[in-house]
């Protein structure tokens, strides 16, 4: 059986799917904070509790025999991390702590850990590798790289077995259109446009035109949220095959997109035109991000298989058949 923290959210839900298609049975651990109950599939077995609750640990670790754990329970926004850095500090880090133990003591000795390429801050070039220098700009970033260094600490002292992704921007919705992208705040572009696109928000901001790119705005890698499930699927199974026991590896597409960009496929997407008002820029936004993803297609195979058009019809499908994300599912 596989443990998923914080497998009621958005990447964690998609991830459940393709672990239990690998034919895996899935214990799904979630407090529910960010997360939602309607996202997780009929197969999974549900536990509702905090990741760092030792209590909680225990039952799962004692009723279940538990292969591998795949973590992605974190708080995750950067404004946020910056505003009350003690939140991301005893969630992302602490917490994170009382797994790894708990992991220790049972002898589960397989973790996949979801990272993100803020660990990177703002690199000085581009394509981002993984032997790009790691300089976190803000707490969020930097309670991930606490967690990386870690895991590499455990896997030298104790022989944890771990793969490390570091996540560009996810983005899409399944398929099926039965589970999406419901965030509260929502922070993330495509969906902000698409809900302008639907009439529930007045216009989209841009901030800032004055950027070094070839139309002024931000440059980032977007990747669907299907691609980045399958990711996790082809690392656990590397670890569980004594393949891979102690990697990081990027998950991007390797192409980069602008604000406008966005926007514009949106737009031909969706054939609605987006009213745009153009801001101040914000402190701390790089001009371009765009990753290296060819040491785990090297090493693991693993393949970006959706375009972007792709991504935003999958994103437009799931936000028009749910205006109110979860909540307009009876």
């Amino acid at each position: 059986m596989i443990l998923i923290v914080g497998g009621a959210g958005y990447i964690g839900s998609h991830t459940v799917k393709e672990v239990l298609e690998k034919g895996y049975e899935v214990i799904v651990l979630d407090n529910l904070s960010t997360g939602h109950i309607k996202s997780l599939d009929s197969r999974v077995t549900f536990v509702e509790g905090d990741l760092g609750n030792a209590e909680v640990l225990n039952h799962i670790f004692t009723s279940y025999s538990i292969e591998a754990v795949l973590h992605l329970a974190a708080n995750s926004l950067v404004s946020e991390s910056v505003q009350d850095p003690a939140k991301y500090y005893l969630n992302n880090v602490t917490a994170t702590l009382t797994l790894l133990n708990k992991m220790r003591e049972y002898k589960v000795m397989n973790l996949i850990f979801s990272s993100t390429a803020a660990t990177y801050g703002i690199p000085e070039t581009t394509p981002i590798t993984e032997e790009t220098p790691v300089a976190p700009i803000n707490p969020y970033g930097k309670t991930k790289l606490m967690v990386e260094q870690m895991l590499s600490d455990f896997h030298n002292a104790y022989g944890l077995n771990n793969v490390i992704l570091r996540y560009f921007n996810a983005c899409g919705a399944h398929e099926t259109g039965e589970i999406g992208e419901d965030h509260t705040p929502e922070s993330h572009l495509i969906p902000i446009v698409i809900q302008h696109l639907l009439g529930q928000r007045q216009s989209i901001s841009i901030f800032g035109t004055d950027y070094n790119t070839p139309d002024g705005t931000c440059i980032r890698d977007y990747i669907h949220v299907t691609d980045l499930a399958k990711a996790h699927v082809v690392s656990l199974e590397s670890i569980l095959n004594g393949k891979n026991t102690n990697a990081i590896y990027n998950l991007g597409s390797g192409r980069g997109y602008s604000v406008r960009e966005i926007i514009e496929t949106c737009e031909r997407v969706t054939g609605i035109k987006a009213s745009i008002v153009e801001v101040e820029r914000r402190a701390g936004d790089p001009d371009e991000l765009i990753a290296s993803a060819n040491k785990i297609y090297r090493e693991l195979g693993w393949v970006v298989e959706y375009s972007l058009e792709e991504i935003i019809a999958s994103a437009w499908q799931w936000h028009k058949n749910h205006p109110n994300g979860y909540k307009s599912i009876n």
